[in-house]
């Protein structure tokens, strides 16, 4: 029965630290699942959860660090219960990948290419007319960030311009593969 609300609790956390939630206030937290500690009790328990949980996630632990974790954490004084330890390892088993996910999105500083296309076009009008029936590549990308609106960019390459570029990112590719 104790469990409920300490599952309760590492959601609220979740919800506001990890997903943005501004709604889910400490004052919230305590009425709603420890309406009779005190308020010193429930900032020292949300503080306690909190700091595993940033621990947990911030090490992005698979099952067998998590078992090894708060093992450690129930023998060490001032520790957690077996039962906290319990509802930790089910409540981080069943959020791992939103909580990881939100925080890849979290560290993200600048857009990200969201989507891309292309084709190939004839170029039918020119100021030069040894530039009519040129081949010329048109690359519309989609760029932002998740649940923001996105920004398109519209790019024209002629073949050397295509051709450079592709000689760029072979660059980048090999650099990153030595890494």
């Amino acid at each position: 029965e104790g469990c409920k609300p300490l599952a309760a609790l590492l959601s609220g956390i979740a919800q506001a630290v990890y997903h943005g939630n501004a709604d889910i206030t400490e004052e919230l937290l305590r009425g709603q699942l420890y309406p009779e500690a005190t308020p010193e009790e429930f900032r020292a328990l949300r503080a306690k959860m909190g700091g595993l949980l940033q621990s947990i996630a911030s090490a992005d632990m698979d099952l067998n660090q998590l078992e090894a974790f708060l093992t450690a954490q129930t023998k060490k004084q001032g520790g957690i219960t077996s039962d906290q330890a319990a509802v930790i390892a089910k409540f981080w088993k069943n959020h791992r990948i939103k909580i990881h996910e939100s925080l890849i999105n979290q560290s993200r500083w600048d857009n990200v290419l969201k989507n891309m296309n292309w084709r190939v076009d004839l170029k039918s009008q020119s100021r030069h007319i040894d530039q009519i029936n040129t081949p010329v590549a048109i690359v519309e990308m989609e760029l932002g960030k998740n649940g923001q609106e996105s920004e398109f960019l519209c790019l024209e390459f002629d073949e050397a311009k295509v051709s450079q570029m592709l000689k760029k990112l072979s660059e980048i590719e090999e650099s990153m593969t030595s890494l």
